[in-house]
């Protein structure tokens, strides 16, 4: 049996999870879950590589969104406002907004076709209802209990790894593709590789870690930004790391299950081009027989619970802090009436995709895609921020963080570049 000592130990592990681990499991939201299903069916195990290519960046970026937090007292908006022209953060705020609506939007479809497709009720009212119950969550829970909650969320996801155990998979194949990419590298794998990257490394997973960085401070009355308590920055960096670490590492260990469940089972029987919520489903049809779309849509439901608030939310504090508004999940909403503005208009403009025909499935994908593509000057402007002396005094990030940054920027956008290139 462990020790008093060990047990103490792991729960202190436990507790140093937070952001890190919350903005990593947001990661495989639905418009995750369907990028990744993609291209499971339609090209097998042969673009398993990008999750492996993508963990070292996506870890390495998320450690700049978190360190500019910590350090600075700051989200990223603010601090790209004290640095770089105005026009320049309105530009780049305005993306993230208009990407993370799509993305909304995408998600709360997919749910409502999810949970019709379990339920058999009308997918648009289930749709508003999980719109309508996201922004009560959001309003009027604690950030706190609110924090605790989305931990325990993330649980919904093991399902997909579950799966595996009853599959047969090639694994020769899989750790072919892992290494290497497989397959012409034509304009609909360039398109994958970037849904892949944008739903791996997305823009709003940046500004939502460094906020909740500013959270955390908020919560604890001994902290303080690292500017202002640089005693206090071993420990903090410490867990940060840590944090951020495992957060990224379950994030794409979910994903690499859904590519291999999906490659063993929609591809392998030459479904390669999934249509709807109902084709996604079928990859569990193995390990839940007849109950395989209520386990999707579980699935589905939990993830875009997990991720909807983590979309508005980090919509809401870029918005926030470029204008100077009171922001933060801790205020009631009439205390930050600006910033629950914002959230409440992303979630009903994310509606109207809902009302437009499209394809939930296929509007999670290309909210990927569109996610893959504004990365790149976002990320750009966060690599000059944590470089920047002034604003991170003596906390600018380390040449080796500086590369990976720096590295995953360039990578994003190649992948946008030869999109675009084998399209034309």
């Amino acid at each position: 049996m462990p020790t008093f000592r060990q047990r103490m130990r792991r729960i202190a592990l436990v507790e140093q999870l937070g952001p890190g681990l919350v903005t990593g499991a947001a990661d495989d939201d639905p418009s995750g879950i369907a990028t990744y299903s993609q291209a499971g069916a339609q090209f097998g195990y042969g673009l398993l590589w990008t999750l492996l290519l993508t963990y070292p960046l996506m870890v390495a970026i998320q450690l700049v969104s978190a360190q500019i937090g910590r350090v600075t007292g700051c989200g990223l908006a603010k601090n790209m406002k004290d640095i770089l022209p105005g026009w320049i953060v309105t530009s780049l705020v305005g993306l993230l907004f208009v990407a993370n609506t799509i993305n909304i939007g995408a998600d709360l479809a997919a749910m409502g076709e999810a949970g019709s497709l379990a339920m058999g009720k009308g997918s648009h009212v289930l749709t508003l209802s999980f719109a309508v119950f996201s922004l009560l969550l959001q309003a009027f829970v604690s950030y706190k209990r609110y924090a605790n909650f989305l931990k325990w969320l993330t649980l919904v996801l093991l399902a997909y790894v579950a799966v595996l155990l009853t599959l047969h998979v090639d694994w020769l194949a899989a750790l072919r593709g892992l290494a290497w990419p497989q397959g012409k590298i034509d304009s609909p794998m360039a398109t994958t590789v970037v849904a892949i990257f944008g739903t791996t490394i997305s823009p709003y997973m940046f500004f939502w870690q460094s906020a909740q960085e500013v959270e955390e401070v908020a919560q604890d009355p001994k902290a303080k930004a690292l500017v202002e308590a640089p005693k206090q920055a071993p420990k903090a960096f410490a867990r940060i790391k840590l944090d951020t670490t495992l957060g990224m590492a379950a994030s794409n260990l979910i994903a690499i299950a859904i590519i291999l469940s999906t490659a063993a089972t929609l591809h392998a029987a030459g479904k390669t081009n999934i249509q709807t919520a109902a084709d996604a489903a079928r990859a569990l049809e193995p390990l839940a027989g007849n109950f395989a779309f209520i386990l999707f849509s579980l699935g589905i439901i939990g993830t875009g619970l997990l991720a909807i608030p983590v979309l508005a939310g980090s919509a809401a504090y870029a918005v926030g802090e470029s204008r100077g508004w009171k922001c933060g999940l801790d205020h009631k909403p009439w205390e930050a009436v600006g910033f629950y503005g914002v959230i409440a208009v992303s979630t009903a403009l994310g509606l109207l995709i809902d009302y437009a025909g499209l394809s939930p499935i296929k509007a999670l994908f290309w909210s990927a895609v569109i996610n893959g593509v504004i990365a790149v000057p976002i990320m750009a402007a966060m690599m000059i921020v944590v470089s920047h002396r002034k604003q991170m005094r003596k906390f600018t990030a380390g040449w080796t963080l500086r590369a990976f940054g720096w590295t995953t920027t360039a990578v994003m956008a190649a992948a946008t570049i030869l999109m675009a290139v084998t399209s034309v």
